[in-house]
């Protein structure tokens, strides 16, 4: 097929489609009405078939044929592959925006911190920072490279391990001040204990229950409870000394490093079965800032 012949005529047939009308694609592509219907028309009869069904009277008088309807998602994503491509083509391979996607806590508790040593690095290229807790399109959203949090799997995308973690109590040092309090695992059933909700409870994330366990205690109620959806918020209630958090080691790294929080019962070991990665459109590695964001994420995690 000599596509670029057609070009003007599939941006037609698109946009006459999604607005169900020849004059509202016109105002879009900034022609006149007359000339997308000619355009369609010519695509018709290249196809030899009927791309709408056509009325005179009714709110709607333009509507896709059931063969435009299947065809009309692999011609949209082809229009978004020649954007991105001119982007490209407009951008130098190490200046310009890197788009990363990363949880907001992730964002808070790891990565900006770090993140002015990418800058020194890199100082042609700005980040754009997108913090969802949600897994987004890549494509769509115009993201170059994220830091995903699960098994490792995400469909479409090249994961590499970035880090793993543990999972363990912590607390304010002011809460360790009587002698005796949380000397011993059972104790923690007499605390208010903070729960994370915002992972997925179908992601194998390791739960108090589950730590509990580990730590040979076999009543998992405690006296009172606080679930809060963000990670970054669970780890700064624990610093009030509102609780005790259960931890994600990375998360909780620099707050153990400066202070603010200390680690309990360290004997008992709990590795979590999930880990960061690094993800990325598989053609995207090949864009040279993609490809150093990737590798600097690497040697700031001190991964082997």
């Amino acid at each position: 097929m000599k596509l670029p012949i057609h070009l003007n005529a599939l941006k037609a047939f698109e946009a006459s489609a999604r607005h169900q009308s020849f004059s509202a694609a016109a105002e879009e592509l900034n022609v006149t009405p007359a000339a997308v219907g000619q355009l369609v028309r010519t695509l018709e009869e290249w196809l030899d078939t009927p791309l709408f069904h056509r009325t005179n009277s009714g709110k709607i008088r333009l509507m896709p044929t059931e063969t435009a309807e299947r065809a009309l998602p692999d011609i949209r994503a082809g229009f978004d592959k020649l954007s991105q491509g001119l982007e490209l083509l407009q951008q130098s391979p190490t200046c310009g925006i890197l788009t990363v996607t990363v949880s907001p806590a992730f964002a808070a508790k790891w990565l900006l911190p770090r993140l002015d040593r990418f800058q020194t690095l890199c100082p042609d290229t700005d980040v754009r920072l997108d913090t969802n807790l949600k897994p987004i399109d890549f494509a769509i959203q115009r993201v170059d490279i994220g830091v995903r949090y699960g098994t490792g799997n995400w469909q479409g995308l090249v994961a590499e391990k970035l880090m793993e973690e543990e999972v363990f109590p912590v607390c304010s040092p002011r809460l360790l001040e009587q002698p005796e309090r949380l000397s011993l695992p059972e104790q923690l059933l007499q605390e208010t204990l903070i729960h994370d909700l915002s992972m997925d409870e179908h992601t194998g994330f390791p739960t108090w229950s589950a730590w509990l366990e580990k730590a040979g205690v076999e009543k998992h109620q405690s006296a009172h409870n606080i679930q809060i959806n963000n990670a970054a918020a669970v780890l700064q209630t624990a610093i009030e000394g509102s609780g005790i958090a259960l931890a994600r080691s990375v998360m909780v790294k620099d707050d153990l490093a400066a202070g603010r929080l200390v680690r309990l019962f360290p004997e008992i070991q709990f590795e979590s079965p999930l880990a960061y990665f690094v993800v990325y459109k598989p053609e995207s590695i090949n864009i040279a800032k993609v490809q150093v964001f990737c590798n600097w994420l690497l040697a700031e995690s001190d991964y082997k």
